[in-house]
């Protein structure tokens, strides 16, 4: 039971649902609002051609959905992989290599991270392999040469970010680049494996996630640049210093919000969410390094926002499809 809890703790339950929400939208929206090919022969198709993901991105109430239509089987799987064992592969690996920095760090050892014994590096190692290949394995039987690309860039950045001899987090810029990758691969994933339709609107409504997805990485990585440093790990914030990556942080996500502008109705809206992230941020904007640890309190403002964020981004998927 001690390794269960402490799987389940390393795979940090609190930001499961920000990997599966996206695959779940992504594919459920997009495989009821018309004719799928499955691998992505070819498109679902609206009254207008378009996905639904890119008929949401569009405003487009021209869309029809067909709920029957969504093949529930891979849709169930794909969520509960992208629920906990994608979860589990990507914290786990990250905490096991991540060792000595998190003795050094004082928020590891909770819902904000894990602190694992090292009794339990080479468990939580197997128990990443054996949770996810299983999953892997059917998603790869049901999909395409373009879903397995998607899903093989994925897996590569949850590996590639933490796996000694890669360690794309400790490459400035690219840490966040490759986080931000952890969370939007999973929408990118379900598209192509529903056979979406690319638009310029949804790929603004991309873009903008991903803007969001880097934003969020790199002011997370503000509270742990002393750690970081004591333990000798490079991040965009032990590179570029805390200040700067605040402002990074800020810029980022109010381009977020200026790419939702480029979608129609209801899209917009939603341009408010990485507006209020950018002004959660704004208050350490002249944060020094050594004061850094004190960003913390926006790191946990900003979990709750993930929550709020999360429904009202449910809220307007709901009205997209009542429109429809």
């Amino acid at each position: 039971m001690k390794t269960v809890t402490a799987l389940f703790w390393s795979s940090r339950p609190l930001s499961w649902i920000n990997t599966a929400f996206p695959f779940a939208a992504a594919f459920i929206l997009t495989s009821a609002s018309g004719t799928v090919s499955y691998g992505g022969s070819y498109g679902p198709v609206g009254q207008d051609g378009s996905s639904a993901l890119a008929v949401l991105s569009s405003g487009g109430a021209t869309g029809f959905f067909d709920f029957s239509a969504v093949p529930w089987l891979i849709a169930v799987v794909g969520i509960v992989y992208f629920l906990v064992p994608y979860n589990l592969a990507m914290y786990g690996i990250n905490d096991v290599f991540d060792y000595e920095s998190d003795l050094r760090n004082p928020r590891k050892g909770g819902v904000e991270g894990a602190l694992l014994d090292r009794s339990l590096h080479r468990t939580t190692l197997w128990a990443a392999v054996v949770t996810n290949v299983p999953f892997l394995v059917f998603l790869v039987a049901v999909g395409g040469p373009l879903s397995w690309l998607v899903l093989a860039v994925s897996v590569f950045a949850v590996i590639a970010y933490s796996a000694p001899g890669l360690r794309f987090k400790e490459r400035p810029f690219i840490d966040s680049i490759t986080s931000s990758t952890h969370f939007v691969s999973p929408a990118v994933y379900g598209l192509a494996l529903a056979g979406a339709t690319v638009t310029p609107q949804l790929v603004a409504l991309l873009a903008a996630f991903f803007l969001w997805g880097m934003a969020s990485h790199a002011f997370g990585a503000v509270q742990d640049v002393l750690a970081d440093r004591e333990g000798g790990i490079a991040s965009i914030a032990t590179v570029i210093g805390a200040k700067a990556t605040v402002r990074f942080s800020v810029v980022a996500y109010l381009l977020a919000g200026v790419l939702m502008t480029l979608t129609e109705f209801p899209g917009p809206i939603a341009a408010v969410i990485p507006v209020v992230y950018a002004l959660s941020c704004a208050p350490w904007w002249n944060v020094a390094d050594a004061d850094a640890e004190g960003v913390n309190r926006g790191w946990k403002r900003f979990l709750t926002l993930n929550f709020l964020s999360g429904f009202v981004t449910t809220m307007l998927l709901i009205w997209w499809v009542a429109l429809a």
